[in-house]
Order: C-alpha cells, then structure tokens, then sequence
C-alpha cells in the first residue's frame, strides 16, 4: 500500500516500467499534500494571539486530517483500479462468448477506474475550500504554505480530470461515457479557478 512506503520506495516503484502506480495515484498523493499543508498552517495558527478563531481553525484542522487520509485511500484504490482494467484486457477472447465476457469486464473496470478520480477531484475542492477559509485568518509567517496547498490541490483534480478522460474514451457503451464524462460536472474547473484565485490572493498579500 503507497500510504506505508517510504517515499524513496514509491517514486521507484513510480518511475520504474510498470503501469501501476501512475498518475492517477501521483494526483492523489498530490490531494494529500495539498491537505498536509492547510493542517499544518491550521495548527500555527494557534495560540493567544488567534484565539478568537481557534474554534474555525481547528475545524479546518480535523477536516484536514481526515482528507489526508481519504486521500491516500484513493491512491491505492487508484492503482487498484488500474490493475483491475490491465488484468481485463489480459483476458482470453478465442470464443464469441469469451469475447463477450471479456468486453463486458473491461467495460466495468474502465467504470470502476474512472470512480477513484472523480472521487479525487471532489476532494481536491474540499482541500481548497480549506484553504481559501483559512487564508484570512492564517498565521502571516506561512502564508505561503496556503498557496502550495492550493496549487497542489489544482495538480490533483487537473491530473484526475485526464485520468477520467482516459477511461472514458476506452468505453464503447455511450451512454456509459456520457454518464462518466459529466459525473463531476465540470467541479475541476471550479477548482482550477478557486485555487488560481487564491494563491493570486496570496502573493499579492505577501508583495503588498
């Protein structure tokens, strides 16, 4: 499971000639760190000196912390997925009804692979969201890391956006494709802006 390897361990497994992991679990990592981020600007954003937020601040911390979690989960079940779709297409097809056996479980591993990255660009609003409520009140000595946090969430739902692409165009059934190509109904360009929207925020408040 990516969530207990080291992280030399996972971009050697990443970078070496095999299909899984791949993007869709490097977004999801993505999501993860983008979490991380908003948890820790939450937690220095503590103390006397916020106290009059502490309540908001250390919601925004838990929902971080769970979004880590859920985050690494869709890593794994991202390369699960896409072993399930390798392992299908590696079926037998010397019959009629094997063909036909072997196109309906493509057909469902394709549906199941492009769940994970829907999933992913959902929280990958969440993740900005978190951090657009937290940059107001946020400790100015981190205020950066509210940026990383948002340009890493924009990584997670633009890469899982192709992702759902991908698998979408290797599906023969259309209304199968049209149902999948509109499930997140366009929330990663809703997530590209609000996250461009605040790292601008940002830098203009560190440059000012």
């Amino acid at each position: 499971m990516i969530r207990s390897e080291t992280v030399n361990d996972y971009l050697t497994r990443l970078a070496s000639r095999e299909p899984t992991p791949g993007g869709g679990a490097a977004a999801a990592l993505h999501a993860a760190q983008g979490a991380a981020l908003v948890a820790m600007v939450g937690r220095y954003t503590t103390g006397g000196k916020y106290e009059q937020h502490a309540a908001a601040v250390q919601r925004i911390i838990q929902a971080a912390d769970s979004l880590i979690g859920e985050a690494l989960g869709l890593a794994d079940a991202d390369e699960h997925a896409f072993q399930g779709v390798i392992d299908a297409y590696k079926l037998p097809a010397g019959t009629e009804e094997l063909k036909t056996a072997r196109a309906a479980t493509i057909k469902a591993a394709l549906v199941q692979a492009a769940q994970t990255p829907a999933q992913l660009i959902k929280l990958a609003g969440a993740v900005v969201d978190l951090a657009t409520e937290l940059f107001d009140v946020a400790n100015p000595n981190v205020i950066s890391d509210v940026a990383a946090a948002a340009d890493a969430a924009r990584a997670a739902a633009t890469t899982a956006r192709v992702n759902i692409d991908i698998n979408v165009v290797a599906i023969k059934d259309t209304e199968a494709r049209t149902l999948l190509a509109h499930q997140t109904d366009g929330l990663e360009d809703k997530v590209v802006l609000a996250a461009d929207t605040l790292v601008a925020r940002v830098r203009e408040r560190i440059l000012s």
